[in-house]
């Protein structure tokens, strides 16, 4: 199925999930988004991935299935406080959560650095480092507490006073100006539901965020509590275009990966209804990479150091461990599956997958110059 054709197909599946709640502007956002170049058409279309990975690598359909992210990528990392207000590191989102073979996750992770030309790596230094510490978290699976430990990471991640400033002016009602779209009432309760009970002031707004979920309603309720803002934001879920896509169970995983046993969680993260909730604050956010790697950063974060290099390669590849560990006793299995494959192996699995992304990117951009 040619790439057009499979959006519209997965467009049309979206839209009868959601009821026909879908935000066109939004869609058409992503579809430009697409056409910039194969890092963000991969963090668009997983869709697509799901549909086509086990015919582009045939030889990884055998591996061990787990719980697993499925949409991973480099991007799809962040901050939080958990339950102790310490802040924690990790995979901190899992609308895509799936049963599936645990290398999808391996392989998606190390293409999404290929693509986005992290800094130095070329495919044999990136797949190095990501199966290096996959290997040490399937050894010592455990979360990523920066309170204490991991200096190197809280360096990189815990935001500085100047942008502290920045986000909380990005968030603020003032900035967005009206808007012709009003809260549905399930938003709107399920928002209400995550504040504080006694936050005043409450105003509601839809958000534009992401490039992945584009296209789904996002609302933010922005309140004060104790003389200080408290938001929280609230977007629709389908189950995972890999159940779409393979079969499978089609109830929401998220809270499954999200509260796993190798977790430190964000107690602030829910799914209900169809619906998840998170909190926003300049520590419990989705990390963006500077503009040199993501044309749509935040300028606010624009000038950080490059936060991806082997080291925090190596630490992705560690969490996805933790993650795939956090649901069931899969450490025997996974552990004899990655001995038994051969040398090279997810090299040759990112080369033809990042190959495969490529294509079908430079079709959808030439599809988008002549309006076919």
């Amino acid at each position: 199925m040619k790439i057009r054709k499979s959006a519209r197909a997965y467009e049309r599946w979206l839209s009868k999930q959601l009821d026909g709640d879908v935000v066109e502007a939004d869609l058409r956002k992503k579809h430009a988004r697409m056409a910039e170049g194969p890092f963000p058409f991969l963090r668009a279309t997983y869709w697509r991935w799901a549909e086509t990975i086990l015919d582009i690598c045939p030889d990884l359909a055998d591996a061990p299935s787990v719980l697993a992210i499925g949409d991973i990528h480099i991007e799809n990392f962040g901050s939080w406080h958990d339950a102790e207000g310490r802040i924690v590191w990790g995979v901190n989102d899992f609308d895509e959560a799936a049963e599936m073979p645990y290398v999808l996750d391996l392989v998606r992770l190390a293409v999404s650095a290929v693509l986005a030309k992290v800094r130095g790596m070329g495919e044999h230094a990136v797949c190095r480092h990501v199966l290096a510490g996959y290997r040490k978290g399937l050894a010592h699976p455990a979360p990523f507490v920066l309170d204490r430990h991991h200096e190197w990471l809280r360096a990189k991640v815990v935001v500085p006073e100047a942008d502290r400033a920045k986000f909380w002016a990005k968030l603020d009602p003032k900035t967005k100006g009206g808007t012709t779209r009003r809260i549905e009432g399930p938003y709107r309760k399920a928002l209400n539901e995550a504040l504080p009970r006694t936050a005043t002031h409450i105003t509601f707004y839809p958000r534009t965020a992401g490039v992945g979920s584009l296209g789904r309603p996002r609302w933010v309720a922005y309140a004060t509590w104790h003389d200080a803002p408290a938001v929280r934001e609230a977007k629709a879920a389908v189950y995972s275009a890999w159940v779409r896509a393979h079969g499978g169970s089609r109830r929401l995983r998220c809270e499954e990966v999200a509260f796993g046993r190798h977790r430190s969680p964000n107690p602030h993260y829910s799914v209900r209804r169809g619906i998840v909730v998170r909190r926003l604050s300049p520590n419990d956010r989705k990390i963006e990479l500077p503009s040199h790697m993501n044309p749509d950063a935040e300028k606010g974060f624009a000038q950080r150091p490059a936060l991806v290099n082997a080291e925090m390669l190596a630490a992705m590849g560690a969490d996805l461990a933790a993650i795939h560990l956090g649901a069931g006793n899969h450490h025997a299995a996974i552990a004899s599956d990655l001995l038994k494959r051969p040398k090279g192996w997810l090299r040759r699995a990112v080369a033809a997958a990042a190959k495969h992304v490529r294509h079908e990117q430079a079709e959808w951009k030439k599809g988008a110059k002549t309006g076919k």
